[in-house]
């Protein structure tokens, strides 16, 4: 788990998609760009070591640091030394923002989808049936989570399914 002032697991901040005709580097990079100019690193914070990161995520340590220097030559994060990297400050950089990332990102989704023969109706009904295939899950996931913390009182607990009957894991730890 890494924390920043922010303890949220690598592996949930980072998906990446294998299958993605996207490469690895470029799949975390965007997400890190995209986590900086959302505003969810600030100037200033102490990016997860390249090490740490790798591991975390299971990942090459390569390919974090092929990551890292393309973040830091387009001036996302700066790299100190013996201290680690941490993030610039992009709000003044020409053409950072959410909205601008998303309608690139977007342009090279209709772009892949086209060259693929897809016409814009298919990649209008795939698009939407993978938003509603996220929202679903994010539906569940949620209340899969709101109901595990209900039951305890804590954070994210996983809830293991329970034998019908006490009694059978009574006589079976009995039998042991």
């Amino acid at each position: 788990m890494i924390k920043l002032g922010k303890t949220i697991p690598a592996g949930d901040l980072f998906e990446l998609d294998e299958k993605s005709s996207l490469p690895i580097w470029l799949q975390l990079k965007n997400r890190f760009i995209y986590l900086i100019t959302s505003g969810y690193y600030l100037p200033g914070d102490q990016l997860p070591t390249v090490r740490g990161l790798a591991a975390e995520v299971e990942i090459n340590y390569n390919t974090v640091s092929k990551v890292y220097q393309s973040l830091e030559e387009d001036g996302y994060i700066q790299s100190k030394r013996r201290q680690g990297a941490f993030v610039c400050d992009v709000s003044d950089k020409p053409g950072v923002s959410i909205a601008v990332t998303a309608e690139i990102v977007t342009a090279e989704y209709l772009q892949r989808c086209q060259e693929l023969g897809m016409s814009l109706e298919d990649i209008d009904a795939q698009f939407t049936a993978s938003l509603v295939e996220a929202k679903a899950k994010r539906d569940r996931d949620q209340g899969a989570a709101d109901e595990a913390k209900d039951q305890s009182g804590r954070g994210r607990v996983v809830v293991f399914p329970r034998a019908a009957d006490d009694s059978e894991q009574r006589a079976a730890g009995d039998g042991a």
